[in-house]
Formats: C-alpha cells, structure tokens, sequence
C-alpha cells in the first residue's frame, strides 16, 4: 500500500514538472540509484546492485539524450564527456563488483544536481531573499 502511494506521489510530480524540474528529478533519481547500487555492493545482493545500476545508466543516457547540441554546443560537449565518464564508472562496477566507481559517480552526479538546484527562477528568488534578508539584518556596534 505504501509503495503505491509513493509510486503514484512520483508520477504525478513527474507528469507535472516543468522542463528544468524534470532535469533535477533525472539528477535525484541517478543518484538514489547508485546510492542503492552501493548499499547493494556492501551487502553482496548481486540481483539488487545490477538493477540499480541499469536504472542509474538508462537515467545518464536519457540525460545525455535530452542535451540540447545546437544551443551551448560547448557545454553540451562538455557534459556528454561527464555522462559518458560515469556510464563507464558505473558498467567498471558492475563488472568488478567494487564500491570505488560507484563513490566517484554518486559524487559527480552529486555536483551536478547541486549545479541543476540553483537554476532557475525559483533559486533565483531565493537568492533575492537572502539578498533582502542580509541588506535589512540588524547591525550592533556592542563590542
């Protein structure tokens, strides 16, 4: 019953995410996968380890699919270098059953999803906040 409910929690977050939104939840989802891909290594589920790896490479390759070539063709470069780097990460894993791969990939899609948070309007907005917040914060001169 749970599962259900988080299930249908995901679809409907993902069916009503705007195109950048779509881009973080790609980013939290490879990342919750390789992170289960870890706990699956540590814990020797072979079965386990495999499918979150699968699921954190199809999630990669949509992201290096869904890259926009005619617009910032050198970012886009740069990054299907990035994607290709952790597909490789994550199959020298799988293949070898280690966690060192999987550190480096999580770490990497780590930085890029903190990257992908701060774009936007809605970081824009809180960075004004902040902004207002610092520019109207009580000064005192007491020493």
């Amino acid at each position: 019953m749970r599962h259900h409910v988080y299930k249908s929690y995901q679809e409907a977050e993902i069916l009503s995410a705007d195109p950048l939104e779509l881009v973080r939840l790609m980013y939290r989802g490879a990342g919750e996968a390789i992170a289960r891909a870890r706990q699956c290594v540590g814990a020797g589920d072979i079965a386990g380890r495999v499918t979150a790896i699968n699921k954190a490479l199809t999630i990669v390759t949509e992201l290096t699919f869904s890259l926009d070539r005619q617009k910032g063709e050198e970012l886009s470069r740069a990054l299907v270098e990035l994607y290709n780097y952790i597909q490789r990460l994550l199959i020298d894993a799988n293949c070898r059953q280690v966690d060192g791969p999987l550190a480096e990939a999580e770490g990497l899609m780590a930085t890029l999803q903190e990257a992908w948070e701060n774009c936007g309007p809605a970081s824009r907005a809180r960075g004004q906040e902040e902004e207002e917040e610092l520019a109207y914060a009580p000064v005192s001169c007491a020493g």
